[in-house]
């Protein structure tokens, strides 16, 4: 299930509150995300995942993935690499996320829902240059979209040009999915020949690809590292989503986001 948001002045405790014990449903959530301004979410089946555990050691069956757009003139704009808009970009809506998704888990978790969020951009194994769960996961199995050869998610909307919140639970808010399984890119490889890095491997991605198929994560690290490094410790680059022709196409067809 994919939510498009419409703007509304409710706050996510008036929501909570409006709504019943028995009534957390889809259009319980749809309500929440709409008080939020998340135009794209949907609900992810994980049970054949190994998600993160919570503080008993028990994992989740599944998730609430959404995805918030960034700015479009920003993102435009690095097409030949980070910028200070960019990084500021970057940081304030990875921060938004990180708020959304505890509010909704601590929204649930009010109703006695078992429910985690995950932070954004959060690396928990810094050798692999990974996180405790692939957000893309989340959100391919929820069905808000599919990873394209720059090993970002790519939405019909919004292309590349979004980031990634996830919160972990096990209550059936809405129906999940239905998961995208395969890659929408056709033989484009725009990202591949611009990525400065050559840490873009160019195979088509589909679901249960390997990282490594994609994305060589190493060189890209150290490509960061080496010339970006003023951009959050070198965490920043973006130009494999910039030049994404998904995202391109909605400077014409999309309202600015604020971002």
């Amino acid at each position: 299930m994919c939510g498009h948001g419409d703007r509304s002045n409710l706050s996510s405790t008036d929501v909570v509150h409006a709504s019943g014990a028995a009534d957390l449903t889809g259009r319980w959530l749809s309500t929440w995300m709409q008080s939020q301004q998340v135009p794209l979410w949907g609900v992810a089946d994980l049970r054949d995942f190994a998600t993160p555990a919570d503080a008993h050691g028990h994992r989740f069956g599944a998730a609430i993935a959404f995805a918030l757009p960034m700015n479009k003139s920003v993102m435009a704009s690095i097409q030949s690499g980070p910028n200070q808009a960019y990084a500021n970009l970057y940081a304030s809506v990875n921060s938004r996320i990180n708020t959304i998704s505890g509010d909704l888990a601590a929204a649930l978790q009010h109703r006695g829902i078992r429910a985690q969020a995950l932070a954004a951009s959060a690396r928990t194994d810094t050798v692999k240059i990974r996180a405790d769960f692939p957000h893309k996961t989340a959100a391919t199995r929820a069905g808000i979209g599919w990873v394209g050869r720059n090993c970002q998610l790519i939405t019909r909307p919004y292309g590349p040009w979004v980031r990634l919140g996830t919160v972990f639970t096990d209550y059936p808010l809405a129906e999940p999915g239905p998961a995208l399984k395969r890659s929408f890119c056709g033989t484009c490889d725009k990202c591949v020949q611009a990525c400065p890095a050559r840490a873009l491997q160019g195979a088509t991605w589909f679901a249960g690809l390997d990282r490594e198929a994609l994305l060589d994560a190493q060189a890209c690290d150290s490509w960061k590292k080496t010339h970006y490094v003023h951009y959050h410790n070198g965490h920043n680059c973006g130009i494999c989503s910039a030049v994404c022709p998904h995202g391109l196409k909605s400077l014409e067809t999309l309202p600015q986001s604020a971002g």
